[in-house]
């Protein structure tokens, strides 16, 4: 038996072929009793709506925001250049993704930018997520206009987006504990924490991911309260040289968040044999080369590239009333100097002002 058309649905319900249209595209206008005997005649026959023939016919424009902090990050660097990269691929299938800058851990400017691109006709947005009520109003506004909202590296509350791209990090968090726990070998150590915000979900989770597993598993070391740089290297770089010099007995040193340009500048200065075990986030071209010459010991990577894309199909379902195909946990990847990727744009990739 052939599949079931919209005339057949049309027909099925008593209804005209433009008003069963208006009904299953969502353009509105149609009485509650055409709804429900065309919505009705749907399930009898079994029919399922061609997203992609209708959005052909109408010439639909697919448009995302994808709303990321500015400043000195080479991780949100990359997420632009990848975005970037994909633009002529996504005109094919009628997506235009743009990157919208957000003054970082600022949530007043978060809130700013979600108002201001309110009734600029975007279908769907990515949003670095902050923790504050202040980006309810905003947000709810966006959604009663159908906008899609998803949280993308950094969670926003679960009842203000329809999903999370990203890694979990509480258990990234957790991670890098264990392995600076381990890094100790039973021995008494200090550890010091820098962190971007915590405002941040992403920072506020690892830190709690982290101080859960020292706590329980490594009673023998001492952690430090975080100190918040807004991932500023040159904030990162100062605070790094103040504590490793070598009166703080500080053993360990996590950075749950960006500036690791500053961070590999002080940790270079020092010699491998005396410096404390350092882990960091996202293998960048820096981070890559500080893993080669010692500078660092651990980076814990989440894939920017695999969050973006994952976050396309996502918001692209969504528009279209579907659920997103079911997919795997985004799973971070842990790289020491030992296993780098060939890849040449990382491992190949030196930045000489380390030398």
């Amino acid at each position: 038996m052939k599949n079931p058309t919209l005339s057949d649905v049309a027909h099925s319900a008593g209804v005209s072929y433009a008003t069963a249209d208006r009904v299953i595209n969502k353009r509105g206008n149609v009485a509650e009793k055409s709804t429900r005997k065309v919505r009705d005649a749907m399930v009898a026959l079994g029919y399922v709506r061609n997203v992609a023939a209708a959005n052909l016919s109408r010439k639909r424009i697919y448009r995302l925001a994808f709303l990321l902090p500015n400043g000195p990050n080479a991780f949100y660097d990359r997420i632009r250049s990848h975005l970037h990269g994909l633009s002529a691929h996504l005109a094919k299938d009628q997506i235009s993704a743009t990157a919208i800058g957000v003054d970082a851990f600022a949530v007043g400017g978060l809130k700013s930018c979600l108002s201001a691109i309110a009734d600029q006709g975007f279908d769907g947005v990515a949003v670095v997520g902050l923790q504050s009520t202040e980006l309810e109003a905003p947000i709810e506004r966006l959604v009663e206009q159908g906008v899609h909202i998803i949280g993308l590296v950094s969670d926003l509350p679960k009842h203000l987006r329809s999903a999370y791209i990203g890694i979990d990090n509480v258990a990234a968090g957790r991670t890098a504990a264990r392995l600076v726990g381990v890094s100790h070998g039973g021995q008494s150590g200090r550890i010091h924490i820098l962190a971007g915000s915590t405002e941040a979900h992403d920072h506020a989770d690892r830190l709690a991911g982290f101080y859960e597993v020292i706590r329980r598993d490594f009673p023998n070391l001492a952690v430090n309260d975080p100190v918040m740089t807004c991932d500023d290297p040159t904030v990162v770089k100062a605070e790094v040289e103040q504590v490793v010099d070598g009166s703080c007995g500080i053993t360990a040193l996590y950075n749950i968040g960006a500036g690791n340009g500053g961070l590999i500048d002080a940790m270079a200065q020092l010699n491998e044999a005396h410096r404390p075990f350092c882990v960091t986030h996202e293998l960048m071209p820096d981070t890559c080369h500080a893993l080669q010459h010692g500078h660092i010991d651990l980076v814990i990577d989440q894939g920017p590239d695999v969050e973006v894309n994952r976050a396309l199909s996502v918001l692209k379902a969504l528009i279209d009333g579907r659920s997103p195909l079911p997919a795997p946990d985004l799973v971070p990847t842990i790289y020491v100097r030992d296993n780098l990727p060939a890849d040449p744009t990382l491992a190949m990739m030196k930045d000489t002002s380390h030398d």
